[in-house]
């Protein structure tokens, strides 16, 4: 098994991550990407210490590998995937958004599906089953970007002034396919092994060229990752910004100078057909999406949390109305937590045998995800008040002989110090007032796409109105206006 040392020394490997109009040197030098490689690292070792029960034996690999990245075959693999899932997303309370069990997600669903890779002229479902044993056998953290750039909402890549905005084939060779282009989101990328590019959005004909599906070293020639400002290096300590000096994970446009993509790292070469199925045919956006939920309601966990230790640091949960907004805040936050619960009870297994968990209950709390997240960071808002602006500015206010005596005597509540009431409130700021805090609330507003196609799409395809209506047809034959 990977430790957090093997993954840190893997990273000095010449990636091109660009900030601030420079190349940087090293990403684990750079004050923008030490925490967050730290944090991964952090995960690796959880994952190869055996009494956290991460590991398993993979059969793909006649070896250990981590369970976060296992196809679930049995109620029981799929509760141990499960819990597998939340021991890392505890671990970072559900900060780290692409963590490397996301990916891994998809690409195991991809590797129990590898036939719908193949096509007449390939057999890329041979290439799917090999980097799914490297995955394996190397714990690999990949990252991806599978959205196209924001240049026109209104057309597709064809229809855009300019050739090759979006990443598709120029031409190929014997080596393999040449790539140029761009595409976003890399959540992580900058400080993972590898990145996946595809298009999870759907395609037309004019648009073939686009309709690829392939992984590669982020360090490849030609390959540049240009990074979001970066609010690490702005945390003055981790005390004043507890959230963001730990899980900033860099946002990243990947951009493709032309890049040779090997025959065997293909997956997709100019087919829309198989590049939509990639996701819905095997089972992958299932499962990748469960173990965001997964995190998704560690994280609000935490949040309820922290809005409840506010209220008893106040004093002011004995009040009726607070009392019913921590209601409202437990509610929230248990759908989510309840979602996840019964998507695992109610998985069935599919033609190849991989259980998939039950996408009514997964698809519906995705559609409310715009909803849930924005509602519990009002609620918190609501509990802290102006406590959350009336704080010191910095840690240097709590030990300067000028400011000391000052911040002791009046930043602090019945029962709590000074240090305790700070540290509590500069974490509920680091949730809700901070460039971070508004970054996750974008984030996930928008984690599983457009709302309208969460919940126009998946939630109202996945949730089975047949039978309801039929139920409902049944009703109304059961009387008319002559009974």
């Amino acid at each position: 098994m990977r430790t957090g040392n093997d993954y840190l020394n893997s990273l000095n490997d010449g990636r091109t991550v660009l900030i601030d109009g420079e190349v940087v040197d090293n990403v684990l030098d750079h004050p923008a990407f030490r925490p967050i490689a730290t944090t991964i690292s952090e995960l690796y070792d959880i994952a190869a210490d055996p009494a956290n029960e991460m590991q398993y034996h993979a059969e793909e690999i006649d070896g250990p590998a981590n369970l976060v990245f296992s196809i679930p075959r049995t109620q029981e693999q799929l509760v141990a995937r499960r819990k597998a899932v939340q021991t890392w997303s505890k671990h970072t309370h559900g900060w780290v958004g692409r963590s490397p069990d996301h990916v891994g997600s998809f690409l195991a669903a991809f590797a129990a599906h590898s036939d719908v890779f193949n096509t007449e002229t390939h057999d890329f479902g041979t290439n799917v089953e090999n980097y799914y044993r490297r995955l394996l056998a190397e714990d690999l953290y990949v990252s991806y970007a599978i959205i196209p750039p924001q240049v026109s909402r209104a057309t597709t890549a064809s229809g855009w002034e300019g050739d090759f905005l979006q990443v598709g084939v120029v031409r190929e060779t014997e080596e393999g396919i040449i790539v140029r282009g761009s595409q976003m989101l890399a959540t992580g990328a900058a400080v993972a092994d590898e990145v996946f590019v595809t298009c999870i959005k759907p395609l037309g004909p004019d648009d073939v060229d686009f309709a690829v599906s392939f992984a590669l070293p982020v360090a490849t020639e030609g390959l540049k990752l240009m990074c979001r400002r970066p609010y690490a290096p702005q945390a003055t300590s981790d005390f004043d910004y507890p959230l963001t000096s730990r899980y900033d994970e860099p946002d990243s446009l990947v951009i493709f100078d032309d890049v040779l993509v090997p025959w065997d790292r293909v997956f997709v070469d100019r087919d829309l057909d198989v590049l939509r199925k990639q996701f819905f045919a095997t089972g992958a956006h299932a499962l990748g999406n469960w173990q965001a939920q997964t995190r998704l309601s560690t994280k609000m966990q935490f949040i309820g949390a922290v809005a409840r230790k506010v209220t008893q640091t106040n004093g002011t949960d004995r009040i009726p109305g607070v009392q019913e907004k921590l209601g409202e805040l437990a509610a929230t936050i248990s759908s989510v937590e309840s979602a996840v619960l019964a998507a695992e009870y109610t998985a069935e297994a599919d033609d190849a045998g991989m259980l998939v968990p039950g996408k009514r209950a997964l698809y519906g709390a995705m559609g409310l995800q715009n909803e849930t997240y924005p509602k519990v960071i009002e609620i918190v808002r609501d509990l802290v008040g102006g406590g959350v602006l009336q704080m010191p500015s910095s840690s240097a206010d709590m030990h300067s002989p000028v400011t000391a005596g000052d911040v002791e005597r009046y930043v602090a509540s019945t029962g709590v110090s000074s240090e305790d009431r700070i540290k509590l409130f500069r974490l509920a700021w680091d949730i809700i007032g901070s460039e971070f805090g508004g970054r996750h609330q974008q984030y996930e507003l928008f984690y599983a796409g457009a709302p309208f196609v969460v919940k126009g799409v998946y939630a109202f395809r996945n949730y089975g109105y047949e039978k309801h209506v039929a139920e409902v047809d049944d009703f109304l034959a059961s009387y008319s206006s002559t009974n």
